[in-house]
């Protein structure tokens, strides 16, 4: 910033050439980088190496598609009521991108980062951290799955693709060691889910944890079309809607006391 003015680092252009991240985007950038690279080139102002962009675009295509879940049923519906309005309809899917659904690895990146720098050490924080949320009753972010047990197979997948590229470092550490203090807190084994891997992958590869959640804002936005272009060839938003209606019947509400 010069004085009181706000600049970016991100983009400028003239008449006859776009820069991003001081690339010239017709010379260097289209035809040379792949979406998952320039998305990573966006974020950070560096090329990704090979190891970087196959753990981002794991991220991205594991995150992509979830089925009917509250996220594909609003866009579906939105779409129903609205078809003239396909980024309106995507756009309230993306809505329930958040604590409960997806949004979760946000979470768990905060819990990584502070067990990974703890100054007792990563084993004392980590079973501070599930004593913490066992005491709350709280769910710890990147744990459990109501139907992969015991362990989630995509979880199992991502986290082996970073030590094939040599990116198991200390957020991929501080993970296996926190999901050993939660079995022990909670006296049961707790999966690491897709939201735990992927925030450990991550953070390997340097994405800070603030905006982890945009990742899978940018992933979940592709499968949501999906859903769109599903729904125009085999309607379900009409059915859903009628689910609802004879599901949920009309109930006069008591007196009040």
């Amino acid at each position: 910033m010069s004085g009181n003015t706000p600049t970016t680092s991100i983009s400028h252009s003239d008449a006859h050439r776009i820069f991003v991240r001081g690339a010239d985007l017709v010379e260097e950038l289209i035809g040379h980088l792949t979406f998952t690279e320039m998305f990573y080139f966006e974020l950070t102002g560096r090329r990704p190496t090979r190891g970087q962009t196959a753990l981002l675009d794991a991220v991205m295509v594991t995150l992509m598609e979830h089925g009917l879940t509250p996220s594909a049923i609003a866009t579906r519906l939105i779409y129903h009521s609205a078809p003239e309005n396909l980024q309106g309809a995507v756009a309230a899917g993306l809505l329930g991108v958040g604590s409960t659904f997806i949004g979760t690895m946000e979470g768990c990146a905060a819990l990584l980062e502070e067990i990974r720098t703890a100054p007792e050490g990563m084993p004392a924080r980590a079973r501070a951290v599930a004593e913490r949320h066992r005491q709350a009753r709280q769910p710890v972010h990147g744990f459990g799955h109501p139907f992969h047990k015991p362990d989630d197979p995509r979880s199992v997948r991502l986290l082996a693709l970073a030590a094939e590229h040599g990116l198991a470092g200390s957020h991929v550490q501080a993970l296996h060691t926190l999901a050993q203090a939660v079995d022990a807190a909670y006296g049961r084994h707790l999966t690491i889910n897709a939201t735990g891997a992927s925030a450990a992958l991550l953070g390997e590869i340097g994405l800070p944890q603030p905006i982890l959640r945009g990742v899978a804002v940018t992933s979940r936005a592709a499968g949501l079309v999906g859903h769109i272009l599903e729904e125009r060839s085999k309607p379900a938003a009409r059915h859903i809607w009628h689910l609802v209606e004879t599901g949920i019947p009309y109930e006069d509400e008591p007196d009040a006391p």
